[in-house]
């Protein structure tokens, strides 16, 4: 069913684009007559348009969504910068009902519509897209761009973000105070401006009433490397909870000061053997094999560089190989890639289905159309496996408290 077969009557639902005319009706749908739903049910009547319009959940989903959500939800959450949908798939698994998702990426968009029967909203920063986020939910996830403040520590409160896209994480924050946070990012968000991103990311959001495994005093006066210490701690890779793949990220979770527990408990690293050949399809296609002149050329400009003394240059990983590098969103043209080695041919790169399982997502997940939009979306996503993880020590810890 396309996006166009069941919004095709809300062309004068006002203030929307053609999207999140898509989105409204999408939410609709997956949440029904829950209380969550009022704010997209009232937008929809007020333009005139009847709800029993729009097909059943259970008819839809028949098509659309491979992770139903659960009959009786435990939590609500919402998916902000939610790429396609890693945070949801394990949030779901847990008994969490998501209750809003935004993603400004149309290709994006389109493969989360194909999988959960949802059309994210778009662009966050639009005062009428946050309008409709709903009163209350429980957590909120985001893995958000990672971006310095210019401005920061000359006013030490969310102002000092304004101009960037967290802003608006803190600007949700602040107005709906949810009982949880999770937020993703590169390792690299701990050294961005020299230590001072993190330090205002983490000072924005427990000025609002959250807290952290970090020191509130090291929140606010430093010292700089001592927070970043600390932030060190919140990094897990990949490769530690059964994904062969070394794939380091931060995860930063938040919770609000009245709920009673002093210190997150990260999940343990799993001591469990990964394995390349067990995310690797059988007889794949020759197609994916790389040409004479394109190995000629990874190995000269590996040669290079190594002379250059940057390191940078492809991997080359066989099935016995424990776990491979981080798979990039680049991967299709950064010269880094991920490749299988073959015996008597040259290596080949890995399959859009194998980006999908070195990033943990279920067989049944529908990949795009395009091999280079597949690399670009799970280059970007976050791993599956590890993210459950945490959301499970959420749930156990902060949700269930």
């Amino acid at each position: 069913m396309s996006k166009t077969g069941y919004v095709q009557n809300l062309a004068f639902v006002d203030g929307l684009d053609v999207e999140e005319k898509y989105a409204l009706a999408s939410h609709c749908i997956q949440l029904g007559d829950r209380t969550e739903g009022e704010k997209y049910r009232e937008k929809l009547t007020e333009a005139g348009f009847g709800i029993n319009n729009l097909p059943t959940k259970e008819e839809f989903n028949k098509q659309h969504s491979i992770t139903l959500e659960p009959d009786k939800p435990k939590f609500s959450f919402i998916d902000l910068f939610a790429g396609i949908g890693g945070f949801r798939i394990a949030m779901q698994s847990l008994g969490g009902q998501c209750v809003f998702s935004s993603e400004w990426d149309e290709a994006v968009k389109e493969t989360y519509f194909q999988n959960y029967g949802e059309v994210p909203f778009g662009d966050i920063t639009k005062p009428e897209i946050k309008a409709l986020i709903p009163d209350q939910f429980d957590v909120l996830c985001a893995g958000f761009p990672c971006q310095p403040f210019s401005n920061a520590g000359l006013k030490r409160g969310i102002e000092d973000t304004r101009g960037t896209l967290f802003y608006h994480i803190a600007e949700i924050l602040r107005d709906h105070q949810p009982k949880a946070v999770l937020l993703e990012n590169v390792r690299g968000l701990i050294s961005n401006d020299k230590g001072n991103t993190i330090q205002t990311v983490l000072r924005t959001i427990t000025g609002m009433g959250y807290k952290c495994n970090v020191p509130q005093e090291l929140i606010e006066n430093g010292p700089i490397k001592k927070l970043k210490e600390e932030c060190s701690k919140m990094v897990l890779s990949a490769k530690d909870y059964g994904v062969p793949q070394n794939r380091p990220r931060i995860y930063i979770v938040l919770w609000r000061k009245d709920i009673d527990i002093e210190t997150f408990v990260y999940p343990e690293p799993e001591k469990i053997k990964t394995s390349v050949g067990s995310i690797l399809e059988k007889n794949v296609d020759d197609g994916y094999t790389i040409s004479d002149k394109l190995w000629a050329g990874h190995k000269r400009r590996r040669v290079e560089n190594a002379e250059k003394g940057n390191g940078f240059g492809y991997c080359l990983f066989s099935e016995n190989s424990e776990y491979t590098s981080t798979i990039s969103r680049r991967y299709y043209k950064d010269g880094s890639e991920i490749l299988i080695e073959q015996e008597g041919k040259n290596p080949r790169k890995i399959t859009p289905r194998e980006a999908a399982n070195l990033q943990g997502f279920p067989r049944e997940f529908k990949l795009p159309e395009s091999n280079t939009k597949a690399y670009q979306q799970f280059g970007n996503s976050v791993a599956v496996p590890v993210v459950t993880k945490v959301s499970e020590q959420i749930v156990k810890q902060i949700l269930e408290v």
